[in-house]
């Protein structure tokens, strides 16, 4: 047996010693699976990893859709602020005087509308009565609408009746007695209007040609300045033709998602007036030129073109308007409804506008010819509804800065500053003169530069800028930002509402 035991101990052995160098020393198959297992455990814990540092990094252009829609869309949210228009415990309630305002309120729509307002508060200042004010007939846009066309004069009388009296017209017994005629000095004081008050011991009438910037826009007491928010932006009303039209549009409009108001003041008059003749042929600047200089209230005559867009005065095209937008980051997709009258060169200068962003809208596309039947002849009217949709929209952009993008813009910062981009005309000049020199492409670099470019000018919370730096005596009152169009912090406060 042991022979046997031995033999069988001695095959063992040798079969264990054959094994033994198999298990020390693996075959490449085996080691191949032993590195995959491995490099596999270290790629899923080093992105198990970096997964957690992304989702705490800022977005950026590889950000996911939904934060990119933020970026390009969402307002600030109010900020913390609160509208605050109520009146201090010092505001007396109106006397009931026997003396009277009458108003001419001059230029478009917006001219109009923060013109009557700095009269009901020239009304209270003096101590008078406002009678409902005669609107422009005789500017550019010839527009023959009565003050009740515009506006709900019962709301408006109504709305103000704790601050100011207002009458439809002048009692009939006065109707024939002289009137003083005013012209109220521009960007006048509450002194200045204490000073005028004499006028009284002669008059019982005091007619006021012109209601355009006929007060200050800084240091007025605080009743005052809060009493223009009152009267801008709850007594003054729309009609309810304009207000249902309005309504209706914003609602078709926001049924296909968010969307862009873009006040294209690239119109007729816009160009004539600042004299911005870019991109036009010799004929069609000749015609602006001659229009600028046969219209009397048309100071300006001789205008250098050139100067004037380098400057950042002239309104941007529509063309340049489409590569902003695009360099923005905002998508082809985009509705844009277009808040303007009637665009110089029509579809010939809209065409590149167009091939960037297909969904352009304007009234005429947007409502049916029978709803807007009755405001087609009525400039200031059709204004009212782009007025309203364009304070509604998600976006507002003006590409210049005139009486409705001012305007706009102050009502949308009273209303919890909703996004309003102001395009950098001088810097982005100079970006699309390299584009047309073949020195910048339409590419994420003039996008980085576009987006840094505006970073600041988007309609969050700030005091209005004083007057430019060098400016003396009352032309320094001419450059001070307009008070309609941002009436922080007398309208808009921290903390608790007022």
């Amino acid at each position: 047996m042991r022979p046997s035991m031995a033999s069988t101990r001695a095959s063992s052995s040798s079969s264990f010693d054959l094994l033994r160098p198999r298990l020390l020393s693996p075959s490449p198959i085996s080691l191949y699976v032993l590195l995959l297992l491995a490099f596999s455990t270290a790629v899923f814990f080093f992105s198990h990893r970096q997964i957690g540092q992304v989702s705490h990094q800022p977005f950026f252009s590889e950000a996911p859709p939904k934060l990119l829609d933020e970026h390009l869309w969402d307002s600030s949210h109010g900020y913390g602020l609160h509208q605050c228009i109520k009146p201090t415990h010092r505001y007396e309630a109106p006397r009931d005087w026997n003396r009277y305002l009458t108003v001419r309120s001059n230029g478009g729509l917006n001219q109009m509308r923060t013109g009557i307002c700095d009269m009901v508060a020239v009304a209270r200042i003096m101590n008078a009565t406002l009678v409902i004010p005669e609107l422009d007939k005789r500017s550019f846009w010839q527009d023959s609408s009565a003050f009740s066309d515009i506006f709900d004069e019962k709301h408006f009388i109504k709305a103000l009746q704790g601050d100011v009296r207002i009458v439809r017209q002048l009692p009939k017994e006065l109707e024939s007695l002289p009137r003083a005629r005013k012209h109220f000095t521009s960007w006048a004081s509450m002194r200045y209007y204490e000073e005028v008050s004499h006028l009284w011991k002669e008059h019982k009438v005091i007619h006021v040609p012109k209601s355009d910037s006929r007060l200050a826009n800084n240091d007025l007491p605080i009743d005052i300045q809060r009493l223009r928010c009152r009267a801008l932006y709850h007594a003054l009303q729309f009609s309810a033709p304009i207000q249902d039209l309005g309504k209706k549009l914003v609602e078709r409009l926001k049924s296909h998602g968010r969307y862009i108001a873009l006040h294209l003041r690239y119109e007729k008059d816009m160009l004539s007036f600042t004299g911005c003749t870019y991109g036009l042929n010799d004929t069609e600047a000749e015609m602006l030129t001659a229009l600028r200089e046969s219209t009397k209230h048309w100071k300006l005559k001789k205008i250098n073109s050139t100067e004037q867009r380098m400057g950042g005065s002239c309104p941007l095209t529509p063309k340049e308007v489409g590569i902003f937008l695009q360099a923005l980051g905002y998508p082809p997709s985009t509705y844009i409804y277009i808040a303007a009258g009637e665009i110089f060169g029509g579809e010939s200068y809209l065409s590149d506008l167009r091939s960037r962003f297909s969904n352009l809208v304007f009234k005429e596309s947007l409502a049916t010819a029978e709803e807007l039947k009755k405001f087609s002849s009525h400039a200031s009217q059709a204004a009212a509804i782009d007025y309203i949709i364009s304070v509604e929209s998600d976006v507002f952009v003006p590409s210049y800065t005139g009486n409705m993008a001012r305007a706009v813009e102050g009502h949308r910062r009273y209303l919890g500053h909703r996004k309003t981009i102001n395009p950098d005309r001088k810097g982005l000049v100079e970006l699309f003169d390299k584009i047309e020199k073949g020195e910048l492409k339409e590419d994420s670099t003039l996008s980085s530069l576009v987006i840094r470019m505006h970073k600041s000018r988007q309609g969050a919370p700030r005091k209005r800028y004083g007057s430019l730096p060098g400016m003396k005596g009352r032309n320094r009152l001419r450059t001070e930002e307009s008070f309609y169009e941002n009436p922080f912090p007398e309208c808009i406060c921290h903390n608790q509402k007022h």
